[in-house]
């Protein structure tokens, strides 16, 4: 009896977790009001990522969301200035502009060591955060 309690209430706050607050209010275009959490891992699917990000934006308009960009393993490399990835897409310019609209950018520190990547090379637009798949589970356990 005691483990059904256990794995229902563990269900309970996953779904919670995942689902994050059930209304934030209206946007003006009949969207609520979000905040998103967008988890970039791999370098290749990076800018198609950033590109959902600002569709997203332009959807609810940018008063009406909070997007967080958390970067690691070989995403991180997006936020490294003069990285192109195997399209011979860049970074830097989207992640300025993005930025300009309010999103904001993490990069994880675990990465950055383990993948030596020279801190005076990580965007300016970016934040270096201890890891980013913790940042991940923060962010979804504030309503992200």
């Amino acid at each position: 009896m005691k483990s059904i309690i256990k794995t229902g209430l563990a269900l309970a706050a996953a779904t919670m977790i995942v689902a994050g607050p059930a209304t934030a209010g209206k946007a003006k275009n009949g969207y609520n009001t979000q905040k998103v959490v967008y988890h970039v891992n791999n370098l290749q699917t990076a800018f198609g990522a950033l590109r959902n990000v600002k569709n997203h934006l332009n959807a609810l308009g940018d008063k009406n969301i909070e997007v967080r960009v958390v970067t690691h393993s070989s995403g991180a490399f997006a936020m490294v200035d003069g990285t192109k990835d195997k399209k011979g897409h860049s970074f830097s310019d989207t992640i300025a502009a993005l930025s300009n609209r309010g999103v904001k950018f993490y990069i994880c520190a675990n990465t950055i060591r383990g993948k030596k990547i020279a801190k005076d090379k990580i965007n300016l637009n970016a934040k270096v955060i201890p890891s980013g798949v913790a940042e991940v589970a923060h962010l979804q356990q504030k309503g992200y």
